[in-house]
Order: C-alpha cells, then sequence, then structure tokens
C-alpha cells in the first residue's frame, strides 16, 4: 500500500478524486495515509469516520481527505459542502458510493480495494484526465 500510494501521490494534482472502495477492513485508509505521508505531511493521519472531513492544506498539492460512510443520502455532500473543500485541492473519498460517487468526473481515478490470501489488489478505473499518468 505503502509503494502505491508513493505513485499515486507523485502524480497527483489538484482537482483529482482518489476514489477508494472496498468492504471494510480491506486499506482504504492506509492507502489515504500513504498518499497523504507521501505529499509530505508528517505526523498522524486520523480516519475522518467521525468527522467525514479532514484537511490537508500545506501539502505539495492541497487536500480533502473524506470518508463517506456515515453518509445516509448523498445529498448530505452539499450540506457538509463537500464543493468549498474541494476548491483547488485533490480528493480522497472514502466509500464514494455514499456521496453519490465521482466515476462520472474525467479527474477520477477509481480503486476497489480487495483482499486477496494474505494480500490485497486493487483494481483500477481511471477518468480522461488520468490518462498518461496512471500509478
Amino acid at each position: 500500500m505503502e509503494e502505491f500510494g508513493n505513485r499515486i501521490a507523485a502524480r497527483l494534482q489538484p482537482g483529482d478524486v482518489v476514489a477508494l472502495s472496498g468492504g471494510l477492513g480491506v486499506g482504504k485508509t492506509t492507502l489515504a495515509r500513504s498518499i497523504i505521508a507521501a505529499l509530505g505531511h508528517a505526523g498522524e493521519v486520523p480516519s475522518p469516520t467521525f468527522t467525514i472531513i479532514e484537511t490537508y492544506e500545506h501539502l505539495r498539492v492541497p487536500l480533502v481527505h473524506a470518508d463517506f460512510y456515515r453518509l445516509d443520502d448523498p445529498s448530505e455532500v452539499e450540506e457538509i459542502g463537500l464543493d468549498d473543500y474541494r476548491e483547488g485541492a485533490a480528493l480522497i473519498a472514502e466509500w464514494p458510493d455514499h456521496a453519490g460517487g465521482f466515476a462520472h468526473e474525467a479527474a477520477c481515478l477509481e480503486i476497489t480495494l480487495e483482499t486477496v490470501g494474505e494480500g490485497r489488489r486493487a483494481v483500477v478505473a481511471a477518468g480522461e484526465a488520468w490518462q498518461g499518468r496512471m500509478p
């Protein structure tokens, strides 16, 4: 996960979305933490499960880390002001389906994590803006 996170971070740009899907405990937050560390964050990276949104403004690329697991309806994304947080930043979205999904965005990198034996497999689909810079 750390190496994969490093590769994603090296290619990440403002406006990008990294949409992380998969079951509980499959490694979504671990991958998000790897990306955030590779962008230059030193220290703890709390899971946004309860806060829903954590922001990191002083990285190589300003970043919003969101965990939408607790949303009951995608309309709640508007209520929390996600668009305001995203202005000029990249977004890491855990449980993107709970927020209505981001696959329709050209700058979305969809990653579905699966457990395979003792390891993980990442199934990746990239929007048009990621073509030529796949991690």
